[in-house]
């Protein structure tokens, strides 16, 4: 009974231990989009009425950070366990499958949630945010980070060397955490893009999130969190079954 608990630790140790690297290093990417991007649109964009561009741009920022961090924090964590061979000694104690994948996915979502609450910290000083709806907003915060590092551990999973998860990581994730609507309401898009931005997940993560701020979306909130919810789902049945497969972990 207490093999979760401690993978679970060991995880979140694994990335508090180095902080400044995880958590301090995507506070202050985050904050430079914030003021590169705030200054060169603040006066030419407006997507909602009534919100800036400035606090438009806030809630999207520490979204997109969360979900990168949670994807990253999974992935990292087994690709490293690969390669140094230590991962024998996360299978050989009996931890099932589902306990496995709960202590590499709160881990990740542990480390995404101190990111973006940092992210929101860092930006106070900047520009006041309004918090309209903080049930859907922590939400949609939980869901997105589970969806982004239950793709984590798929990809740890599937890479065999640091360059195939920096492919996966840079072809994928980057592109689509980007095209999710983080600088841009989709309304504002030709009505192609606009319909090949439905088929994002990780759009409906960053919409709704932003909809528990200031009460307005691009899609509905219960649609946003009934297709990110699905995401995670089936994303959750491939990881699992994938780990009771020990596919690419036991040779």
């Amino acid at each position: 009974m207490s093999g979760f608990p401690t993978l679970l630790y060991k995880e979140v140790l694994r990335f508090w231990k180095v902080s400044f690297q995880t958590v301090a290093a995507p506070v202050l990417s985050a904050l430079l989009y914030l003021v590169v991007f705030g200054h060169a649109l603040a006066d030419h964009v407006q997507a909602f009425p009534g919100v800036t561009y400035v606090q438009f741009l806030v809630p999207g920022l520490a979204m997109m950070s969360m979900l990168q961090n949670a994807f990253a924090n999974s992935s990292s964590s087994l690709i490293q366990s690969k390669i140094t061979g230590n991962i024998v000694f996360i299978l050989l104690p009996p931890l099932a499958p589902a306990e496995l994948f709960a202590a590499y996915l709160l881990a990740a979502m542990v480390r995404a949630l101190v990111v973006g609450v940092g992210v929101f910290a860092a930006t106070l000083w900047l520009v006041p945010i309004p918090v309209l709806h903080p049930l859907w907003a922590l939400a949609f915060a939980l869901v997105g980070c589970a969806l982004l590092a239950a793709l984590g551990i798929v990809a740890g999973i599937w890479a065999e060397k640091f360059d195939q998860l920096a492919a996966f990581q840079n072809f994928l994730v980057m592109p689509l955490t980007f095209l999710a609507g983080v600088f841009y309401s989709i309304h504002s898009l030709p009505p192609f893009w606009q319909a090949v931005s439905r088929f994002n997940p990780f759009f409906y993560a960053i919409d709704g999130f932003r909809y528990g701020f200031f009460g307005q979306a691009d899609v509905s909130p219960w649609a946003s969190l009934a297709i990110a919810t699905a995401a995670f789902g089936a994303l959750s049945f491939i990881t699992l079954h994938l780990l009771r497969r020990g596919y690419k972990l036991r040779h």
